[in-house]
């Protein structure tokens, strides 16, 4: 597959959305009620209608909570390939064709190739996992994924010596996601991860959300989830997948590396430049909750960063 790059352009910051969250917080809030988890098949952008909710209202993620609604999880979104507002990419993703899809395998591994999504996907079976999503702005959710461990991708690329990290690509198709073609960020987006990260248990490649496929705003067909970091680390879309010596030039670390650090790793300690992390919004509820380091996954991977200075590795 091709990958398009536009000409150089400019890199811009995303601003926090206090004000705009208490006011979609409190609209969600009020439509959905009583009824806890809202169908809203209109999100599916194009996957079509009648996804069942039900076998899902009883998951619950590691700390007990429950999942967020299908409305919620597909309407409020950060994917600045179609846009910069939350609702901006189940607004204007629906053009967007993620089949045929290729991925390809590239770096510092014994079995590079380029596969044919069907081909890439053959070798895993797909499981569901309720992780929780905490986003930089402050906001969150819980969120039940579908999709194999990133460890068996990894595995089954033979990575060699030399490779230490995993750099991401995402889709440049500019026709169809009208987000890059502005100068909002230096396309195509790119994120990576340490090697341990990329093999832990949790980090998850997913092809899915409530047991259907990712509708087009969420990743589709193919994402990164990593529950222990700031939602921009989890990137969509994928295309690439390349095993590196060198960490990669992730985007929003290029982009502003005071204020968006390489590891990204949840930590309430640490505040953004311009607000604090210590709570956050889970959204379709309008009290705050307070903030737990590595987003409630300290028991399972702090051990990645034992003796590291994590105010500094932000």
């Amino acid at each position: 597959m091709l990958i398009r790059r536009p000409a150089d352009i400019r890199s811009s910051e995303i601003t926090p959305e206090d004000v705009y969250l208490d006011r979609r917080s409190f609209l969600r809030t009020a439509a959905v009620g009583a009824a806890g988890l809202a169908l809203a098949p209109s999100a599916l952008g194009g996957q079509g209608a009648g996804v069942q909710e039900s076998r899902f209202q009883d998951m619950r993620s590691e700390l007990g909570e429950k999942v967020s609604s299908w409305e919620e999880i597909t309407t409020y979104n950060n994917f600045y390939e179609f846009g910069t507002g939350k609702d901006d990419p189940s607004r204007y993703s629906g053009a967007f064709k993620p089949r045929p899809w290729t991925v390809a395998v590239e770096g510092h591994c014994s079995k590079p190739g380029a596969y044919e999504l069907e081909d890439f996907l053959a070798p895993h079976k797909l499981e569901d996992r309720v992780y929780r999503l905490r986003c930089v702005e402050g906001w969150s959710m819980v969120i039940p994924w579908r999709g194999f461990p990133m460890a068996e991708l990894v595995r089954q690329a033979e990575p060699t010596a030399k490779a230490k990290y995993v750099e991401l690509t995402t889709l440049v198709r500019p026709s169809e996601m009208p987000g890059q073609r502005t100068r909002v960020l230096d396309w195509p987006y790119v994120e990576g991860l340490r090697m341990d990260e990329a093999m832990h248990p949790l980090t998850l490649l997913a092809t899915g959300v409530y047991g259907r496929d990712l509708p087009n705003q969420n990743g589709a067909p193919l994402r990164l989830v990593v529950p222990w970091k700031y939602g921009f680390k989890s990137i969509k879309s994928i295309v690439k997948i390349r095993f590196t010596e060198e960490m990669p030039a992730a985007t929003w670390w290029m982009t502003n590396s005071r204020e968006y650090g390489f590891y990204a790793n949840v930590n309430p300690q640490v505040d953004h430049p311009r607000w604090s992390q210590k709570r956050e919004r889970r959204i379709g509820e309008l009290r705050r909750r307070e903030t737990l380091m590595f987003n409630g996954y300290a028991d399972q991977v702090a051990r990645l960063y034992a003796g590291m200075d994590l105010a500094r590795w932000i």
